[in-house]
């Protein structure tokens, strides 16, 4: 039980709290449903519904995943994530769908709804919440980047940055980013239909929720695919590479792999060595750069072998990579 505690202490806290929030939202947004009967509110009580299951069950992948390797699993649990996010995504999905034919059903057959100032206020203080929940994942890819930004400045760094986010922290963001997107659109809708008659725009605005929760769906479904198979990250690739190069007893480079596994990073190292050393001298040198890998930011494990000099430049060399924001920092050792 202590070691299942110590697990979730560890899991993406802003999955956590979007599923916190996204719970709260969608009991609000369905009271609002009920009681005024308009779609576009029922598209985003599917919204904040699936959001805030697939969150939750997003938050305790996370924390599985830094679980560590055992006897049985000795290759560690830290594509759990992956293969959470995926089945998240489908929730989505299937919320996604129902938004859509909900929307295209009102588009066919408009009807009047009532209770303008209750969907306009749950819409507001939904977006409001929803987009508290944005600035906070953006301010989390920051920390992980080793940035200080927070707030704004966060949010807009967070779209180019986006691609090195944990999986756990890029899936709230993209959610909650569509969620305050289908706020707004929900809003407007709202708006829409009550000055101008034009009922359809509820519908309308349903269906463009619903598909912007499919492109989600796209995109963190390759994503974590690609991850659940395991994907080479190759900016550390370069990184570690150059590193590796550098040391002056290292004569050429066979091999380099650096793998995606959740949140961590699994890397393999083939070098060759000056033959006449002696064993001794070269399981100092395995000490040296083993110690310089795991102090890079994501490395929780890595492999390192060697073989004689043969001559033939295997390696041809890299540039340097651009800088990697704190890239000696070590992540937490995962639970044993």
């Amino acid at each position: 039980m202590n070691d299942l505690l110590h697990l979730l202490k560890q899991g993406n806290k802003s999955s956590l709290l979007a599923a916190i929030v996204n719970a709260i939202i969608a009991i609000i947004k369905g009271a609002a449903f009920l009681l005024t009967g308009n779609v576009a509110m029922f598209a985003e009580t599917m919204h904040s519904l699936g959001d805030a299951a697939n969150q939750f069950f997003v938050f305790i992948g996370s924390a599985l995943s830094k679980k560590a390797p055992t006897p049985k699993f000795p290759n560690g649990f830290g594509r759990v994530v992956n293969l959470v996010c995926l089945g998240a995504v489908m929730v989505v999905a299937i919320m996604s769908y129902e938004a859509i034919k909900e929307g295209w059903h009102h588009v066919l057959n408009p009807t009047e709804t009532t209770g303008l100032w209750i969907n306009l206020s749950v819409l507001g203080l939904a977006t409001l919440l929803e987009f508290a929940v944005l600035l906070k994942a953006s301010k989390e890819i920051m920390h992980d980047l080793g940035s200080n930004k927070k707030g704004l400045a966060a949010f807009a760094s967070s779209f180019s940055n986006l691609k090195r986010a944990k999986p756990a922290t890029k899936l709230v963001f993209m959610e909650d980013l569509v969620a305050t997107i289908g706020g707004i659109l929900a809003f407007a809708a709202v708006l829409l239909a009550h000055f101008t008659g034009f009922l359809a725009a509820e519908g309308i605005a349903s269906m463009i929720i619903g598909l912007m929760m499919f492109y989600v769906v796209g995109k963190i479904f390759l994503e974590n695919a690609r991850g659940a198979i395991g994907e080479t990250d190759e900016e550390m690739l370069n990184h570690i590479a150059f590193l590796v190069a550098e040391d002056p007893d290292i004569k050429d480079i066979q091999k380099v792999e650096v793998i995606k596994e959740g949140e961590f990073l699994h890397v393999e190292v083939v070098a060759e060595v000056d033959p006449t050393k002696t064993v001794a001298y070269v399981d100092d040198i395995r000490d040296r750069l083993m110690l310089l890998i795991l102090k890079q930011k994501g490395v929780r494990e890595a492999v390192i072998s060697f073989d004689e000099d043969d001559g033939v430049k295997t390696w041809k060399g890299i540039n340097q990579p651009e800088k990697i924001h704190d890239i000696s920092t070590k992540l937490p050792k995962p639970n044993k």
